[in-house]
């Protein structure tokens, strides 16, 4: 009967829209509704028809169904349907899709709220006593995690009191589905749609629902009677804020905006918490003029439980009060801070709140420091009184730690398997406790133990043990006591260190340790073998002698051993500090290389062919000299050798062998390479010698050959010079006494003719000038301007292109200058500053004089 009375009403509805519609609709039927085309429809008038039958109490399937009994093809019903469907508008007959668009519950004026958060301040929270007082932390860390921020995604809580601002949901379903949203006014009403407004500020959301439900049921018929079919559900959406005043002894006064879910938690947090001075068990939260709420903080920190589910309202007043009394625990205790009790607080609950005792603390007896009268007093609390002792305020309680010492603690320590420490049992004994230990090891000297006593006193004293005699039963057992530590020495500890040592043409010359029955040829593949240069039928090992004769250093005895070191070459055994000198082969050289660059036709590396090989030689072997070689102006640069202190050799010599032995491990490590031959030529000049470099980079056993000489001795370092030649001479006379012979690291060079003159020194203007034939040194002077006016001119000398120098010589005041060749240097050494005579040394010198010439003058009288 209610649904023809719905649809009936719909029908009338639709008349009246049909008649409202365009004329293609008109056209049609206007009241028959079988005639409906529904793609002629517009959204807006769907949209109409949907919101009309809403109102008439119709749900979309109701709606759909009715249409269909009406006469409406099934057709034209599915794409009426699918047109529902496809609208936005849809949202506000589906329950179910309504749901699922709205936004999730949200704080309402957020912005406020977080301006009453507490911002730690640099001096607050870098502020550090001498003491921590339990729980401040929980609210003012620098890195604050704990926030107690309300959860705005728990369910509605019916004690929940709305009041402006809060954000309502009703929700109504089952025969009739249908849902408003509405925000509480000021005023304290909701305003829903065709109901009007309802109060519901200062209501429960339970109370609020069935005041809700009152007024929606006159309208929709089902939510009432015996048996409804139509139910309303009434949620709270977005959150309003309140206002909550924190009083007392915060770090940070005031009136907050906060959440109305939130806590007396949230609203401290916001103020910083309880400062130095505030209470942590004793917070009051105060309504409209009445405690509803004490707060203990402790009951948070030490059993999780607090007062979470008191929601503040808006207006609260929450007071922290100063502390109540405060005492101080430290030593051997988990939480050792100061803490705040209330009246009736023993230790044991102290100890609660501090963690309990650490692992190591001493628990039977706590020492208490206690203000009576005017002074302190100390008290001993043992473990049966805690639950008894009755804590006041300024007590200062000390836990100690457990004695660092064992009731019942041996010790081994040596040549046996398994030193350490060991329980003493009773009856414990010196040979049991090395079983325990598992044995003696092989090389345990058993003529003598040590067991190290201490005495009740403190004191100890050594006790000697002839082990062996106890191990064999000769001698009586002995019997441990506490504390005892047994020292078993190995019969390495007593004795020196036995080692050999090998040096010579060996890659690895060295110190190794000894070994029993070794021979000369396992030593030699210690050390890496033989180098390219070793001869092994010359080599000796030098002995060292205990018993021989004052002039006597060491014994020497000659050894050969086969080149391939297999085994039978020498029978000879080693003995410790024996030393084997390998050596070289005689007719064994490395190949040595010399070098011609400048004006020559083939200039380039050559190596030695003969030991007697001459300049002239290697300057017919570089195919002479070509047109424009100067042979008065060649020099030969030679490596001159001295040697360096052997303090600061051995230290160069330590770098170079490791150096050495990173290009034995990695022949192609070019970084290694590099360095060795830049440690190697450090001292060379800017202009790199080309036979160095490609000897350090081709000859690595010549490296190999410099970085392994005898440790302890100098090592010539290599620097170069220029060696003044007459390669012109040499060239006509081949074989005289200027044609020198070469050395390995020579380089010839043979300049460009040379055209100029340079002069330096003490002229009026040191500059370069054209050589011209058959002219003298002062015709060069003159050309720079002459002497100088302090030019020392008895000093002139020539230094000449091939590096030879000539002075200038005089006899009778009559100066013979030196000649001057293409690219000769002329200079002038200066005689220095004058020095002027200050007057007293004028006057000094004249009297000096005059006193000198009385004398004479006296004497001759």
């Amino acid at each position: 009967m209610i649904l023809k009375t719905r649809f009936w009403y719909f029908l009338g509805l639709l008349g009246v829209l049909l008649f409202s519609c365009p004329e293609p609709l008109l056209a049609q039927q206007s009241t028959d509704i079988s005639s409906i085309q529904v793609d002629e429809l517009s959204d807006e008038q769907v949209k109409e028809l949907l919101s009309r039958a809403q109102e008439a109490g119709l749900s979309q399937d109701e709606f759909l169904q009715m249409a269909q009994l009406r006469g409406m093809p099934a057709e034209e019903v599915a794409k009426l349907k699918k047109r529902i469907e496809g609208m936005d508008s849809t949202s506000s007959t589906s329950r179910s899709t309504n749901a699922s668009k709205r936004d999730p519950r949200q704080q309402v004026n957020l912005n406020a709220i977080t301006q009453g958060i507490y911002q730690p301040q640099t001096s607050l929270t870098e502020e550090k006593t001498s003491t921590q007082i339990f729980g401040q932390s929980l609210f003012y860390q620098n890195n604050r995690k704990l926030s107690f921020e309300p959860s705005l995604n728990q369910a509605t809580p019916k004690n929940y009191v709305l009041g402006p601002g809060d954000v309502v949901y009703v929700d109504i379903y089952g025969q009739s589905e249908y849902y408003y949203e509405a925000t509480v006014n000021p005023d304290g009403f909701i305003l829903l749609d065709n109901i009007g407004p309802i109060a519901v500020s200062g209501k429960t959301i339970e109370e609020a629902t069935g005041i809700i439900k009152n007024r929606v049921g006159r309208y929709y018929t089902g939510l009432t009677g015996s048996n409804p079919n139509t139910f309303l559900q009434v949620t709270l959406g977005n959150v309003r804020t309140i206002q909550v005043n924190i009083l007392g002894e915060v770090r940070l006064p005031g009136t907050f905006t906060l959440s109305a879910f939130s806590t007396v938690f949230n609203a401290l947090y916001a103020a910083g918490g309880p400062n130095d001075n505030g209470t942590m068990r004793q917070i009051k939260v105060i309504r409209n003029n009445q405690q509803i709420a004490m707060v203990d903080v402790y009951d948070l920190l030490i059993k999780g439980t607090a007062e979470l589910d008191t929601q503040l309202q808006d207006q609260d007043v929450i007071l922290v009060s100063p502390f109540i009394s405060r005492v101080q625990i430290s030593g051997e205790v988990k939480r050792p801070m100061n803490f705040e009790i209330k009246e009736g607080d023993t230790l044991e609950d102290l100890l609660e709140y501090a963690g309990g005792f650490t692992d190591v603390a001493f628990k039977d007896r706590v020492a208490i420091s206690r203000i009576t009268d005017n002074q302190r007093s100390v008290s001993d609390v043992y473990q049966n009184q805690f639950g008894m002792f009755i804590l006041k305020g300024g007590d200062e309680i000390s836990v100690g730690k457990i004695l660092n010492r064992y009731s019942n603690r041996v010790q081994i320590k040596g040549a046996v398997y398994r030193e350490g420490t060991f329980a003493l049992s009773d009856g414990l004994t010196l040979s049991q406790l090395i079983k325990n230990a598992e044995g003696l090891r092989g090389d345990a000297y058993t003529a003598q133990a040590s067991i190290l006593r201490t005495k009740k006193d403190l004191s100890t004293e050594m006790i000697q043990v002839n082990l062996q005699e106890v191990l064999s039963g000769s001698a009586p057992d002995i019997a441990l006591q506490r504390e005892d530590v047994v020292r078993i020495s190995s019969i390495y500890d007593i004795q020196n260190e036995q080692y050999v040592q090998i040096l010579g043409e060996v890659k690895k010359p060295g110190v190794y340790p000894y070994s029993e029955s070794m021979t000369v040829e396992e030593l030699i593949i210690s050390a890496g073998g033989f180098q390219e240069s070793a001869n092994p039928s010359d080599i000796e090992i030098a002995r060292r002698l205990e018993d021989a004769d004052l002039g006597t250093l060491s014994d020497i005895i000659p050894v050969q051993v086969n080149t391939d070191l297999s085994f039978g070459g020498s029978t000879e055994l080693l003995q410790p500090y024996d030393q084997i000198l390998v050596r070289k082969k005689a007719s064994f050289t490395m190949q040595k290389l010399v070098a011609v660059e400048g004006q020559v036709n083939s200039p380039g590396i050559f190596a030695i062919q003969s030991s007697g090989e001459r300049i002239s030689d290697l300057v017919k072997r570089a195919g002479g000299l070509n047109q424009f070689g100067y042979a008065k102006g060649a020099t030969l640069i030679r490596r001159t050798e001295f040697f360096n202190t052997e303090s600061e050799e051995i230290r160069r010599q330590r770098n170079l062998e490791a150096l050495r032995m990173k290009l034995l491990e990695d022949p192609n490590n070019s970084e290694a390479q590099e360095e060795l031959i830049q440690r190697l030529f450090t001292n060379l000049p800017s202009s790199q010698n080309p036979v160095d470099t490609q000897l350090a980079q081709t000859k690595k056993e010549s490296l190999d050959q410099i970085a392994s000489e005898t440790p302890g001795f100098a090592v010539k370092i290599k620097e170069t010079e220029a060696v003044a030649i007459d390669l012109e001479e040499i060239l006509q006379n081949p074989g005289s006494e200027d044609d020198l012979v070469l050395v390995e690291g020579d380089i010839l060079s043979v300049p460009k003719l040379l055209q100029t003159v340079r002069m330096r020194g003490d002229v009026v203007y040191p500059t370069t000038l054209r050589h011209e034939k058959n002219k003298g040194l002062k015709h060069y002077i003159n050309g720079a301007g002459g002497f100088e006016r302090r030019a020392n001119r008895k000093q002139t000398y020539v230094v000449y292109a091939n590096g030879a120098v000539k002075r200038t010589k005089g006899f009778l005041g009559i100066r013979n200058y030196p000649p001057v060749e293409p690219g000769a240097e002329v200079i002038v050494p200066t005689k220095g500053p004058r020095i002027p005579l200050r007057l007293g040394e004028v006057v000094g010198i004249t009297t000096g004089l005059a006193t000198l010439a009385l004398v004479v003058s006296q004497i001759n009288w």
